[in-house]
């Protein structure tokens, strides 16, 4: 990337060590760095769950340090209007959504960017572990952080080539290690913090009390493939294919899986054993489907994940139909969620992918 001095990029500041590091590359490039922190979540602020002004805090403190002016942007409507509507709708409709994917193409690379535009910026940063290059036609090919075990290019998937042409990934080529170690080398006031987990924007929390708060309760009968009732459910919202924890369903043999859900009847159906037919999948259907290069990759072999900490799986990407992916595996896949994200990647280049139908 050549840069001149008085480019101007801006970088997401969230408060956590990575973004904080990214910060202070870009500046050290002699770039014009602004910081911007993003506030996307109103509802609970005080509560013991919601880390806001401590992260406030630390960005600005980083800022300081790094010798950058910090912007706070409320993004809070657009985040209820076009991540957390969607992510109530799916929980209701029994999916599981990932609300990190749309994060990023909603909130970080399109009302950040937008924002960042508007005050004279070419780019935008972020502390994501990916990276991108140019291909043989120009286009921008985003890829996966050398850092395989932190990789986070499955939720970049769903960036367009205006997006992912105009962001900047500083820890592309890090481990987050040297990560750690340059922040505590350069005093980085918050070298030492934990990295955040949970919800997007809205931090760690007992996940059935949130989604009761928006969502009614409604519980019901777990069952057999066979009909037989084994227990009650608290909702089917709650629960995700594969979901082991939290059945209380007592008894000998193996362990009990969820294999499905009965939305018309109200019921979840669970099988005993990790390897039960049910909870593998040779092939997938894939909507609302979103490609790097905006057109879709040809038929034919890739690897592909359908959920982020997964190691890749050999597979063949059948057609791109009417809006639809068809994907079949090598090996069949466990426990493949509708809602989740399949994400197809051509060795280290992550092409896309949509959502599992």
């Amino acid at each position: 990337m050549s840069n001149t001095a008085a480019q101007r990029i801006v970088v997401g500041l969230s408060g956590g060590v990575d973004s904080s590091v990214s910060a202070w590359l870009l500046k050290e490039q002699g770039l014009d760095v602004v910081g911007v922190f993003m506030q996307n979540w109103e509802d609970d602020n005080d509560d013991e769950y919601c880390s806001i002004k401590e992260d406030s805090r630390d960005a600005i403190a980083v800022a300081d340090l790094v010798g950058i002016d910090i912007e706070l942007v409320n993004f809070a409507k657009e985040y209820k209007d076009r991540v957390f509507a969607y992510f109530l709708s799916e929980y209701q409709a029994g999916r599981t959504p990932n609300p990190d994917v749309l994060c990023n193409a909603e909130i970080k690379f399109k009302a950040f960017l937008d924002y960042a535009v508007s005050l004279g910026a070419e780019r935008i940063a972020t502390g994501h572990y990916a990276a991108t290059d140019l291909d043989a036609e120009g286009r921008t090919r985003l890829l996966r952080g050398k850092d395989e075990s932190k990789d986070q290019s499955y939720f970049l998937y769903r960036l367009s080539q205006y997006q992912v042409s105009r962001a900047v990934f500083p820890l592309g080529e890090m481990h987050k290690t040297e990560v750690r170690e340059l922040a505590a080398k350069i005093r980085l006031p918050n070298h030492a913090k934990k990295d955040s987990t949970g919800i997007c924007f809205i931090g760690e929390r007992p996940f059935r009390e949130f989604l009761n708060r928006y969502l009614p309760k409604v519980p019901g009968v777990m069952r057999t493939p066979e009909g037989r009732a084994v227990g009650e459910h608290m909702g089917l919202m709650y629960y995700t294919l594969g979901q082991r924890q939290g059945l209380n369903i007592g008894g000998p043999g193996e362990p009990w899986y969820v294999a499905g859900k009965d939305m018309d009847k109200n019921e979840l159906i669970v099988v005993q054993g990790h390897d039960h037919p049910l909870l593998l999948r040779p092939e997938l259907s894939a909507d609302q489907l979103s490609w790097v290069a905006d057109e879709a990759p040809k038929p034919g072999r890739y690897t592909a994940k359908t959920r982020y900490r997964q190691q890749d799986a050999d597979c063949e990407l059948l057609e791109v139909k009417d809006g639809v992916a068809r994907v079949r595996f090598d090996v069949p896949q466990w426990a493949v969620t509708p809602g989740q994200s399949v994400v197809l990647y051509d060795g280290v280049a992550c092409l896309g992918g949509g959502v599992i139908v």
